[in-house]
């Protein structure tokens, strides 16, 4: 086989390995900076503006207000360019201030069935800055429900916390955000976050946004 055959080979084994990939799934991780903020800048509204490591417009969302959690509808977690992908609502009647994340089509329903995952304070008596995420799964039986996934350690709202997965391994960390040769430590409302490799940073993202809203 000639050095070109081999090189074109190789090409075509290295374009084979990747197109079954995930497209917000990455080799290293990934590093946001999370703004609690609209982008659409508009006064008297609340949001979030997620830049990526190139300082890109990630994911965002826009314009809504943080009320009660009983006067909440939902919440859509956009990309940069305003392409819904996810779907937040509250539990109205749930002791753990619980919220369900479904597809985006599924929220156009007054009462949508098949949720993405729930995530809930783990306790309302003790460890209660610990939050416990179930994903839907299909059981022997082939039924969906809803499986624990995923927790969270530490203080979201002093900018100190990791989530992980099940099986103990870390899959994001939030820490306060510093800028400068002097490393100044910014304002409360900016923070970063890093999400490990074969994770998903939209889902992630998710977290994090009803993570803010518990609190």
């Amino acid at each position: 086989m000639s050095k070109m055959q081999v090189q074109q080979k190789e090409s075509k084994s290295e374009a084979g390995s990747s197109i079954d990939k995930p497209a917000n799934v990455a080799d290293k991780p990934r590093i946001f900076t999370v703004w609690r903020k609209s982008s659409m800048g508009f006064q008297g509204t609340d949001g979030f503006s997620v830049y990526d490591d190139s300082g890109r417009l990630a994911f965002r969302v826009d314009n809504y207000s943080r009320r009660q959690r009983y006067l909440t509808k939902e919440i859509v977690l956009m990309d940069g360019v305003g392409k819904a992908l996810l779907c937040l609502r509250p539990q109205i009647l749930s002791m753990h201030d619980r919220w369900n994340a479904y597809e985006v089509e599924e929220c156009r329903h007054k009462q949508p069935n098949s949720k993405l995952f729930s995530m809930k304070r783990y306790s309302l008596l003790q460890n209660i800055d610990k939050k416990e995420v179930s994903i839907t799964k299909l059981a022997d039986n082939k039924k969906a429900k809803l499986v624990p996934s995923f927790r969270t350690e530490g203080c979201f709202e002093k900018g100190s916390c990791k989530i992980y997965s099940s099986e103990g391994e870390e899959v994001a960390q939030i820490s306060r955000k510093t800028t400068g040769e002097a490393s100044v430590l910014l304002g409360n409302d900016v923070f970063r976050l890093v999400i490990q490799p074969e994770y998903d940073c939209t889902q992630v993202m998710a977290f994090v946004i009803v993570m803010d809203r518990i609190r």
